[in-house]
C-alpha cells in the first residue's frame, strides 16, 4: 500500500467513520487506481518480466529497475556488472525519463520474448536507503482517494472542507465561510485537479512494454 493505516488516522478519519478493515481495502483500491492510471507502481515489488531482444544494445523495461537479480538472453545469463550493463532504475534521480538497461558490449539478440529479466522493480525516490521510498506525491494522491470514497466524511463539515480545498478562492475567518471556484477543468481521471496532476506527472512514458 502507499499510504498506511495511520497515515489517515491522522487526517482525522475516526474509528466511528470507518473501521481499520474498511480504510485497509480503500487504500488497497487507492493503489490499484494509481497503478492502472499512470502504467507502473510505485513501491519495491519483485517481478519478472519477459522483453523482446531487438537486436540493439539498450532495452527499456516497463517498470524502473531497483535491483536485478538475474538477466537472461534465450536462457543464458548475461553479466550484470556495472562494468558491463548500465541500469537507469530507482531510486530515481534526477533527469529521469525512462528506465533502460544498455550492455556495453555487444546487443540484446533480436528475439521475441527471449530476454528474462528478474528482481525487484518499482517507481521509488531516494531517502537513503537502497530501495527507496513511494514518492511523496503519490503517497498523498492515496489519502485523497481514500478521503473522497468515504461518505461519512463527506457528509461532515472536515470532509466537505478536505474535498473542496482545491476550489478555495476567498476565506473569511469573522464568518467562517469561503467562496469555491468553479470547476473549469475538472481533470481526466477522477474530477479533482490536485490529484489528476500528480497522476499526469507520474503516468509512464508511451510505447514501454512487456509481459
Amino acid at each position: 500500500m502507499y499510504a498506511t493505516l495511520s497515515d489517515v488516522r491522522a487526517e482525522g478519519v475516526t474509528e466511528a467513520q470507518a473501521s481499520d478493515e474498511r480504510l485497509i481495502a480503500l487504500l488497497e483500491e487507492a493503489g490499484q487506481v494509481i497503478d492502472r492510471t499512470t502504467g507502473w507502481f510505485f513501491e519495491p515489488r519483485q517481478r519478472t518480466y519477459v522483453l523482446d531482444g531487438r537486436g540493439t544494445p539498450s532495452l527499456e523495461p516497463p517498470v524502473p529497475p531497483i535491483r536485478l537479480d538475474r538477466l537472461t538472453a534465450h536462457g543464458r545469463e548475461l553479466s550484470r556488472r556495472p562494468a558491463d550493463l548500465i541500469v537507469i532504475g530507482a531510486p530515481i534521480v534526477p533527469g529521469f525519463f525512462a528506465p533502460r538497461l544498455a550492455r556495453t558490449q555487444g546487443v540484446f539478440v533480436r528475439g521475441q520474448g527471449n530476454i528474462e529479466a528478474s528482481g525487484q522493480w518499482g517507481y521509488t525516490e531516494d531517502d537513503g536507503s537502497e530501495s527507496g521510498r513511494t514518492p511523496l506525491p503519490i503517497r498523498r494522491v492515496c489519502l485523497l482517494l481514500v478521503l473522497r470514497w468515504l461518505p461519512v466524511l463527506a457528509d461532515s463539515d472536515g470532509g466537505s472542507e478536505a474535498r473542496d480545498r482545491w476550489r478555495v478562492l476567498e476565506e473569511r475567518t469573522r464568518d467562517q465561510s469561503y467562496k469555491l471556484d468553479r470547476v473549469l477543468d475538472p481533470g481526466p481521471f477522477t474530477g479533482d485537479p490536485e490529484i489528476d496532476r500528480i497522476l499526469l506527472r507520474f503516468r509512464r512514458p508511451p510505447g514501454m512494454g512487456a509481459t
